[in-house]
């Protein structure tokens, strides 16, 4: 992010995210806005500004400024608009490399030199910033004038480096996005000390090498039993959804084991008959799908929404979440049809409810078929922070190959690796006995790819085509340890 200096005459905590205007007591109103480059006539003056500064002040470019990002249709212009609508400031950011793997970077920051005062450097590069975070990138990166790496290390950036650009010393920074450990701590990092009792009686969290798996072998046999809840407001809001999906979770943690189910139990409680009726028109149609009967529960109306499912399986060969080490590869085998489900964009893929009842039942058989080492099915805590489960319960750390993760194309890959997928499995395997689905049916659209590796190190890494590594999760996800 090349820009002309701006004079810091103001904190950083005096300064709002977007308008670096100091506050004070006689002047509240921001000397300038900033927001996205609304015209042609907007990021004419942008260019103007840059070309002045980049080109004839400071030299670093010999005739133009202009690059092949200016040219890419995903890059963003954001701008400092003074209050008759100047434009005293810009930035732009975009997506780096021909595929959007998540990775994005800041450049041409540029102030005009009459508006250096008013702290719009340090404002715009905070705007790209949250817009960046806002869009689910996972890794943000900037080349800046070695002169204004003090600024940025006081904005909170990282310094990774120094190169030369034009002549002039620059410094690489990096902006630290903790989105994937946001989702893995609020859905998974409490559950060592919560169950924490649970462990004193015997047997309690299940059988030796089973602790924190997707089920649960039943002493003295070869049943595998799995329970799961819906969240009271997804019951309130998208009650046949909330149906399918406390179906649809069950069937994908005895899918992980490696077991074929054979049947549920529902709890399921609504403060209307109407809103009942629609949970249980949900389970049904899922019940029906997947060809798995419920064969009894609880059913209650008139008190608050609540849906839980215990569903049963049978395997002799159980597959453990804590069965591989240090060394093995990582597979994700998911399937990439469908799209959002609406009103939960981002954070809710549904591949399944558009599938036949043939294609859900083979999926349900793929991880028995591929026999690996270790399986967990991605929950709620995402691709990522399921990575880190699995690998926690194996005593080991995780590495995962950005370019490689299988992905639909309408999927961000921020939102992607933290999203609940619908039906994704994450196996590791032996480097030299592949467990891929070769020779196996499988329904068009669900892919499997290697694409990453358990290491000795804790916690989950992302490793990104240029060799760089960043830290996605920083210890075990769930603190229960191994398995």
């Amino acid at each position: 992010m090349d820009h002309h200096a701006p004079t810091l005459r103001t904190s950083t905590a005096e300064m709002s995210i977007l308008s670096g205007h100091r506050r004070d007591d006689s002047d509240h109103r921001p000397p300038f806005i900033i927001r996205p480059a609304g015209s042609p006539a907007d990021l004419d003056a942008y260019h103007r500004l840059r070309r002045t500064t980049f080109v004839d002040d400071q030299r670093i470019f010999a005739s133009t400024d202009h690059d092949e990002i200016d040219d890419d249709p995903r890059m963003i212009v954001l701008l400092a608009h003074s209050l008759d609508g100047g434009v005293l400031g810009g930035v732009r950011l975009a997506p780096h490399g021909d595929t959007d793997i998540g990775w994005w970077t800041g450049s041409r920051l540029v102030v005009d030199g009459a508006a250096h005062s008013a702290g719009i450097g340090p404002a715009l590069v905070r705007a790209a910033c949250a817009h960046a975070q806002a869009r689910g990138v996972l890794r943000f990166d900037a080349t800046v004038q070695e002169r204004h790496r003090p600024m940025f290390a006081r904005l909170g950036w990282e310094s990774h480096g120094s190169t030369v650009v034009g002549g002039i010393a620059h410094r690489s920074m990096r902006w630290p996005l903790h989105g994937i450990q946001d989702v893995a701590d609020a859905t998974k990092s409490f559950l060592a000390e919560v169950l924490d009792p649970l462990r004193a009686q015997s047997g309690g969290l299940g059988p030796d090498g089973f602790r924190g798996d997707d089920g649960v072998p039943v002493p003295g046999s070869d049943i595998i039993a799995a329970c799961d809840a819906i969240i009271p407001s997804m019951v309130e809001r998208d009650p046949e959804w909330a149906g399918w999906c406390s179906v649809l979770v069950n069937i994908n943690d005895l899918s992980a084991m490696g077991a074929a189910p054979s049947g549920m139990l529902d709890a399921v409680g609504a403060p209307t008959r109407s809103l009942l009726t629609r949970i249980i028109r949900g389970i049904a149609q899922a019940s029906q799908a997947w060809g798995v009967p419920v064969l009894g529960g609880h059913t209650q109306v008139g008190v608050p929404a609540s849906l839980a499912v215990t569903a049963f399986g049978s395997t002799s060969t159980p597959v453990r979440a804590g069965g591989a080490s240090a060394g093995d590869a990582i597979r994700l085998t998911a399937d990439l049809t469908g799209s959002w489900r609406p009103g939960h964009h981002g954070r809710q893929w549904d591949s399944t409810s558009t599938r036949s009842g043939p294609d859900l039942r083979t999926m349900t058989g793929l991880v028995a078929a591929m026999s690996p080492r270790a399986a967990k099915d991605v929950s709620m805590a995402g691709i990522a922070g399921t990575t880190g489960m699995m690998a926690e319960a194996c005593g080991a750390g995780a590495e995962l190959e950005v370019a490689s993760i299988p992905r639909p194309a309408a999927a961000e890959m921020g939102s992607w690796l933290t999203c609940f997928p619908g039906f994704a499995m994450l196996t590791a395997e032996a480097v030299d006995r592949p467990a891929g689905l070769a020779g196996h049916p499988v329904p068009d659209g669900v892919v499997g790819a290697v694409c990453g590796s358990l290491t000795s190190e804790p916690g989950v890494r992302l490793r990104w085509p240029d060799g760089v590594t960043t830290v996605a999760v920083t210890a075990g996800v769930t603190g229960l340890g191994r398995a």
